[in-house]
């Protein structure tokens, strides 16, 4: 069956005078739907893909002319762990990509370091690798921070990228400072009574560090002492209270810290800095000074003091055996800039010795 193009009628061509252009319309229609058909079945090109395509033809040009050495195209073994974050063409990289499980721990790493990365490695066995990124960047890079000279080196584990300074304001904590405060008679009231029982390691005491430091603790390495607990209830109860106590690992303890007339505490570094440590104060006399990261500060009775101990602090006391020791109540807190996911990873790390 054959199709006439004067079927369609059009009117005449009003500028030319003469008779419609019925064949060019027809020609154009034509052209126009082949046009339309062509841009619609081709696939859409991906320039990603072109240069891959590129990149191995190239390649295999290449190894075609120049035949491969084993021996030399072998990778080197290289004894540091790869990166736990994948990094782009600027080697930007970010601590909540996930880590790769399967990479080699330094071999030139403490026991120590070894033991706490086989935790973590147990504890992503269990749970996830996301998030862990800053905690598998520290307990690789522990040995190299604990022998570089910094006013800020905690000698346990040291999570980088951590915004830190040597005293902390009341609104990082400020719901459990608030409750140390309004709980102050009753902790020190707990703090006379058990004092004038005696110092004595039967009675729960115990004398570490330096010569003229005593403490009661409540809490030594994330283990409750029970008896001391018992002794102090209404302060136990207020620890419970609080939200970011360490109570679940070995980096937390809490307790009564007393420090004798002309006792100092000098150059000590804190085992880690996600952590801070709230000193309420009992009984500061006037003589008696707390120096972190070369900034001075005193104690003052009923009121809260937020350190960071990973710092190079001194404590002292200066005063005669008339103004008595030093007695504050020292608890120990997350730091603001440690995640959640963050802290329950190192719960399991630095879970408690049973």
């Amino acid at each position: 069956m054959s199709w006439s193009l004067d079927l369609v009628p059009l009117p005449p061509c009003a500028l030319l005078g003469g008779p419609p252009l019925s064949g060019l319309l027809w020609t154009v229609l034509l052209l126009f739907l082949w046009y339309c058909y062509r841009v619609g079945s081709d696939p859409p090109s991906h320039s990603g893909m072109l240069k891959s395509s590129s990149g191995r033809s190239s390649f295999s040009r290449s190894s075609s002319r120049s035949p491969v050495n084993p021996i030399h195209s072998a990778p080197k073994a290289s004894a540091a762990i790869t990166m736990e974050a994948v990094e782009d063409e600027e080697g930007t990289e970010s601590y909540l990509t996930p880590v790769l499980s399967h990479a080699p721990f330094p071999t030139d790493a403490s026991a120590g370091s070894r033991k706490l990365y086989r935790a973590l490695q147990e504890y992503a066995k269990r749970y996830s690798w996301a998030g862990m990124g800053r905690i598998h960047k520290g307990l690789r890079n522990q040995a190299r921070n604990n022998d570089r000279p910094s006013i800020q080196k905690p000698h346990l584990f040291y999570l980088p990228d951590v915004p830190s300074i040597p005293f902390f304001p009341r609104d990082a904590h400020r719901h459990d400072i608030e409750v140390l405060e309004a709980s102050y008679p009753k902790i020190l009231a707990e703090f006379q009574a058990v004092y004038q029982r005696g110092i004595d390691t039967k009675l729960g005491w115990s004398y570490p560090g330096p010569k003229g430091q005593t403490v009661f603790p409540l809490y030594t390495a994330g283990v409750c002492v029970v008896s001391n607990c018992r002794a102090c209830p209404c302060t136990y109860r207020t620890l419970l209270s609080l939200r970011t106590f360490i109570s679940s690992n070995s980096l937390g303890s809490a307790g009564f810290w007393l420090q004798g007339p002309g006792a100092t505490l000098g150059g000590a570094y804190g085992p880690t800095n996600t952590r801070l440590r709230c000193h309420l104060g009992l009984q500061t006399p006037a003589q008696c000074e707390l120096v972190v990261g070369g900034e001075p500060q005193c104690w003052s009775e009923g009121h809260c003091l937020l350190v960071d101990d990973s710092f190079l602090h001194t404590i002292s006391h200066n005063g005669g055996p008339e103004d008595g020791p030093r007695v504050i109540f020292s608890v120990d807190l997350w730091h603001p800039n440690v995640a959640a996911a963050e802290r329950q990873a190192l719960d399991y790390i630095f879970a408690p010795e049973q």
